[in-house]
């Protein structure tokens, strides 16, 4: 038995499947049928991990593309049509490849266990929209090599450069759909496996904290997906219909296209941190050996950051000449949505007050993780504020803003989450010793590359440029030299991570962690094909 920090119960697991079972007689697949046919959660979510890796060293290797132009002024490796597609192809490739689909593997891969379900609801759906991701992967990226190349409207696709482009427009519009497709199908997965397949007695207030912020992520997902489709849509017959939504000189409206996009984007960038945040709020407890300080309250501000996330989304444009009308409401609603974010800050820093606390690598990335994740969200409520934002609007300083919350946030929460469940996942503890040197290398690279570009910023340099003033010189070289130490960094966590699949280190009990709740931690290590022979019992 386990206490549990869902809510104040405790968990029986009568009839998991041990390493004693003849897995053989519940037909375990084996070979390229386990894989390209999978209907077992593990399995799809550990393609999704890996897909997502490999799409994060792609995208990875694009922003040091970048940087290597940016060391010096002066246009040095590449020409600004091929270094706008660089820039576009990054954030397209990081968004919708990296870390989307890593977040979906984390639920494929935890949500039935921890809610003590047999699989996901649509375990066929659950295959398909996996290996639909890898087509529009190859579909996004074969867009180099195409007359014209890649698309390079930035990762927003404004129009109306997005109407004029080359056919690597046309591959980007049909990768999204695609992958828009899958995060559909993935969200309704999830929505009703968390909804109807929990264990009896495993009530929506016992959930973990992960399966909420994953409950209401996959709302976000139904709600604003088939809105970025409509408009790429719209794109895609301005270019070749002959329709004008976009053309002002046939009396379309470039600007309406950025009420479409950002009506997407704004609620986009919470469902990229929102599970973040339930891993963080699974992570910290553990290793403040308490239980989780406020758990209502922490459902009830992620459940405040989702509806409100669709009323903010023009904030993002208050260049636009918008009324001051506009401006103010979209200006007040913006600070409104660092309540609830500060709601859970707080808590996490409750939970760990006066906790028995121990600095494992998890611990070690989620105290780091609240560190940078409030420096993006305290620059966030400079930028809501409209005067301010009309100055540094598409200034680095904005590029800084999003990258703590995107690469300390949604990034290192993944990391948190990896060393926290992988010895679950494999049955072997990873070295704490390349763990830390991972976390230390990635903390000190992170802050070098991105800290300096809010003096950029604030300075006047322009994002998304190839060539700049000579003053920026210092601050770009200092961003460059930490960006390649970032990258390679990660090479440390491929290393740690190849080392647990491959037997190597300490075999990992069915809880490794001292401290550690919930029902994963009842299930052997490595967790079996089948998890639940019977439900468990929440009591």
């Amino acid at each position: 038995m386990s206490s549990y920090t869902g809510g104040q119960g405790v968990v029986h697991a009568p009839g998991h499947a041990g390493h004693g079972h003849d897995e053989h007689a519940h037909g375990v697949p084996h070979g390229w049928r386990r894989w390209l046919m999978a209907t077992n959660h593990k399995d799809i979510g550990t393609m999704y991990l890996i897909f997502s890796f490999v799409m994060l060293l792609e995208g990875g290797v694009l922003a040091l593309l970048l940087r290597t132009e940016l060391f010096e002024p002066g246009i040095q490796f590449f020409q600004p049509e091929l270094f706008n597609q660089f820039t576009t192809m990054h954030g397209l490739v990081m968004v919708f490849g990296a870390i989307m689909p890593a977040f979906v593997g984390f639920a494929n891969w935890m949500i039935p266990m921890q809610i003590g379900a047999a699989d996901m609801a649509f375990a066929r759906m659950n295959n398909l929209s996996f290996w639909i991701l890898p087509m529009a992967a190859v579909l996004l990226t074969a867009s180099f090599f195409v007359p014209g190349g890649a698309t390079a409207a930035g990762w927003t696709l404004y129009a109306p450069l997005s109407v004029q482009m080359g056919p690597g427009m046309d591959m980007a519009i049909f990768a999204l759909h695609i992958m828009g497709a899958s995060s559909i199908m993935g969200a309704i997965n999830i929505i009703v496996t968390i909804l109807n397949m929990r264990a009896p007695g495993m009530t929506l207030m016992k959930m973990p904290l992960f399966c909420w912020t994953w409950l209401i992520t996959a709302f976000l997902l139904l709600g604003v997906m088939p809105v970025l489709a409509a408009t790429v849509t719209m794109v895609l017959t301005d270019r070749h219909f002959g329709t004008d939504f976009f053309n002002a000189a046939a009396g379309g409206d470039p600007v309406l296209y950025q009420h479409l996009f950002w009506f997407f984007g704004h609620p986009e960038v919470y469902i990229m941190i929102l599970p973040a945040f339930g891993i963080i709020s699974a992570v910290i407890p553990t290793f403040s050996r308490k239980q989780l300080f406020g758990y209502a309250s922490m459902v009830y501000a992620v459940a405040a950051i989702a509806v409100l996330s669709f009323i903010v989304w023009a904030h993002h444009m208050f260049a636009t000449g918008m009324p001051v009308t506009g401006q103010l409401y979209f200006m007040y609603a913006t600070m409104l949505i660092s309540i609830p974010t500060g709601v859970k800050v707080f808590n996490w820093v409750a939970t760990m007050w006066r906790g028995q606390l121990s600095f494992e690598t998890p611990m070690l990335f989620a105290i780091g993780f609240i560190f940078v994740f409030t420096i993006g969200g305290f620059t966030g409520l400079i930028l809501s504020i409209a005067p301010i934002d009309i100055q540094v609007h598409d200034t680095y300083y904005v590029v800084a803003h999003f990258h703590y919350v995107l690469v300390a946030g949604s990034l290192f929460g993944l990391f948190a989450g990896t060393y926290y469940w992988i010895p679950k996942w494999t049955g072997y503890m990873y070295s704490e010793k390349l763990g830390k040197l991972h976390f230390w290398s990635s903390m000190i690279s992170f802050n070098l590359t991105f800290f300096p570009m809010h003096f950029l910023g604030l300075a006047g340099m322009p994002r998304r440029y190839v060539d700049y003033a000579a003053q920026f010189t210092t601050f770009h070289q200092i961003a460059t030299i930490g960006a390649y130490w970032f990258g390679l960094s990660q090479l440390i966590f491929l290393y740690a991570v190849l080392r647990c699949f491959a037997g190597k280190g300490a075999r990992a009990p069915a809880s490794p962690w001292e401290g550690a709740a919930g029902l994963e931690w009842t299930v052997p290590s490595p967790a079996p094909f089948h998890t639940f022979e019977t439900p468990p019992e929440v009591k």
